[in-house]
């Protein structure tokens, strides 16, 4: 019976996120307006990747463990306050350091309450998802770590969702609410490849950090306390190292 669950979350997370997305393109709230960016290579793309995804992840993810859909939803949601504000104010900061370092100029950035905003939900996320206090404060940095990484990497066309598949897939082998959570994030990701590849949709801080969520908690509730240590050391050292590899990546 366990063996058919993983294949029944990436069914579900995928088909979902897939009619979020079409539901979404048929009548954009707020017009096509609102929901059109333009990205690096200076082409009109649309945004209906990112809560599409957001949604349909969480969902699948919350028939799984709560925790993890409400880790899913408020990273996502973070996420799209940041698409939104940032997109207004036209804030071209990046980077962690950049939005630290308005925040002590005493500046609030969209960036800065996005990253409060998911590291609050991690922690609180990862005390629902573990029992004893450092597990619980280890898991928090884990899903926040995660969906740091993944909006991280998301600088060019089916970068970001390719992080995702290659990540989630070898989750797919376990057994149990990881492998669950695993197939979530990478059905997930499958189901909006092709228009993100393809140019015409992208996945936006609501997107990517929804999915990377959803990887954090596969973590998360997979391992056991040295499995999260590796993983919360890993997440911190790429987050330390963020600014530059952006800059490296956005140059290829």
């Amino acid at each position: 019976m366990t063996g058919t669950r993983r294949p029944r979350s990436l069914l579900l997370s995928a088909a979902l996120t897939r009619a979020g997305y079409v539901l979404l393109r048929a009548k954009p709230p707020g017009g096509r307006a609102f929901w059109e960016r333009t990205n690096h290579a200076g082409r009109t793309v649309e945004l209906y990747a990112g809560p599409a995804t957001a949604v349909g992840t969480a969902v699948a993810a919350a028939r799984v463990h709560p925790g993890a859909g409400l880790a899913v939803l408020a990273a996502g949601a973070c996420g799209a306050y940041d698409d939104v504000a940032g997109h207004r104010t036209a804030d071209t900061r990046r980077g962690v350091r950049a939005h630290l370092g308005a925040l002590r100029e005493g500046e609030v950035t969209s960036g800065a309450v996005k990253l409060f905003g998911i590291s609050a939900a991690g922690l609180v996320a990862g005390a629902l998802l573990k029992e004893r206090p450092l597990d619980k404060l280890l898991a928090g940095v884990v899903i926040a770590g995660a969906a740091h990484f993944v909006n991280l990497v998301d600088v060019r066309p089916g970068r970001a969702l390719g992080a995702v598949l290659a990540l989630g897939a070898p989750g797919l082998l376990r057994e149990g609410p990881g492998g669950e959570l695993a197939a979530v994030a990478t059905g997930g990701a499958a189901a909006v490849l092709r228009e993100d590849a393809g140019e015409r949709t992208m996945l936006g801080d609501t997107g990517a950090h929804a999915l990377g969520a959803a990887l954090g908690a596969a973590v998360v509730v997979g391992n056991g306390r040295a499995g999260l240590l590796a993983h919360a050391v890993a997440v911190v050292a790429a987050a330390v190292y963020g600014d530059r590899v952006t800059r490296w990546a956005r140059s290829l």
